[in-house]
């Protein structure tokens, strides 16, 4: 199929095992689908997820493979040679690192050079076995107070974060693949975990936009993707950022400028309970400035999704634009070519020099 006629849909689902049944064929084959999105339990070892990636392309080549692997405890292939990657956090601890022999300046540029190489790990890793793209980086700032995004985070602050994950995504565009800042203006300052509670942030515009969005604005043209996050901004909208046309029009679009796939975060999850049903979630969603919505776990969710969601001809066809620009941009090695590589040989030997993976 060629990216000229390519029309993936605005709905991203997930599998049930670790190879395809009649019913995730089904799912897949709808005009609404444009994404899968694969778990741990969908990885057994590299030998099957290769197969699974490639009988999802053989039944539709434009959807896209994604995957939540970021390093550090959210890694979903950990196993058959895939590299345990560090959380983010020691990018920032490498940046702060002041030893005898470095000044403050050589610490920043090693922790970004760091950063670069662990994301050509990551996306080299999955591109050999067929997964195009991953939910990374995280921009969020650790305020210490947020256990849900904790040592996820580069930095708590927002000039590090910027400069980290422009350096991440640099490694990641390398190996072909494009990038998702998450979550979207900021998951930080919130305490609670959207995925089992609905988290506030009672701060105001100017201080989050002074803050947290930072990231964001300054990483510009080199983020392609963005996903929201489900946090109320009280003092801003009543509705989650995913669902606030204030966050993802006025501000993303508008004023930042903007003009990558927003990805909604997973209506499943609780922080999306407030938009009502599953059908309603993803029409708030998708009208706020949403291009694709996530529905996570709940097979009969994306069903009702699949059967009930109305989108306009005009919405999907400006984010099935959007969406076609996040398929990886050159050929993938095998597992095997990539073993012999020396970028990614060096990539790895940078990381282990500095004690980063094992």
């Amino acid at each position: 199929m060629s990216k000229s006629i390519m029309k993936p849909g605005p709905i991203t689902l997930d599998v049930v095992g670790q190879e395809l049944n009649a019913e995730d064929r089904r799912r897949i084959l709808h005009p609404l689908t444009g994404g899968v999105i694969l778990f741990g339990r969908n990885f057994k070892d590299r030998k099957q997820l290769t197969k699974l990636t490639a009988d999802i392309k053989k039944l539709r080549p434009d959807v896209l493979i994604s995957i939540d692997h970021e390093g550090g405890r959210v890694q979903r292939c950990r196993t058959d040679g895939f590299t345990h990657l560090p959380a983010m956090r020691k990018f920032g601890e490498l940046w702060l690192a002041k030893n005898k022999s470095s000044h403050a300046a050589e610490s920043a540029a090693l922790a970004m050079a760091a950063a670069t190489a662990c994301g050509y790990v990551l996306a080299a890793e999955l591109r050999a076995c067929g997964v195009d793209f991953s939910f990374t980086p995280v921009l969020d700032l650790d305020f210490g107070r947020s256990g849900v995004i904790g040592d996820r985070s580069f930095s708590r602050d927002p000039q590090i974060v910027f400069a980290l994950a422009k350096s991440l995504n640099e490694g990641l565009r390398l190996a072909g693949m494009a990038n998702c800042g998450k979550h979207f203006p900021g998951h930080g300052w919130a305490e609670a975990d959207s995925h089992v509670a609905i988290p506030v942030d009672e701060r105001s515009l100017q201080e989050i936009l002074n803050d947290d969005a930072k990231p964001y604005e300054w990483l510009d043209l080199s983020l392609t993707a963005v996903m929201p996050a489900h946090v109320i901004y009280p003092k801003v909208d009543q509705n989650p950022a995913g669902f606030s046309e204030v966050w993802l029009h006025s501000v993303l679009r508008q004023e930042l400028g903007f003009e990558g796939v927003i990805f909604s975060d997973d209506l499943s999850m609780e922080g999306a309970s407030v938009a009502g049903s599953v059908v309603k979630g993803a029409e708030m969603a998708l009208d706020a400035g949403c291009d694709a919505v996530l529905i996570c776990n709940q097979p009969d969710l994306a069903d009702q999704l699949l059967s009930n969601l109305k989108v306009s001809k005009t919405k999907q066809t400006e984010s099935a634009v959007r969406l076609n620009r996040l398929m990886p941009s050159n050929p993938a090695l095998s597992w095997t070519e990539l073993q012999n590589e020396a970028q990614y040989q060096h990539a790895k030997g940078l990381l282990q020099q500095l004690k980063l993976i094992g």
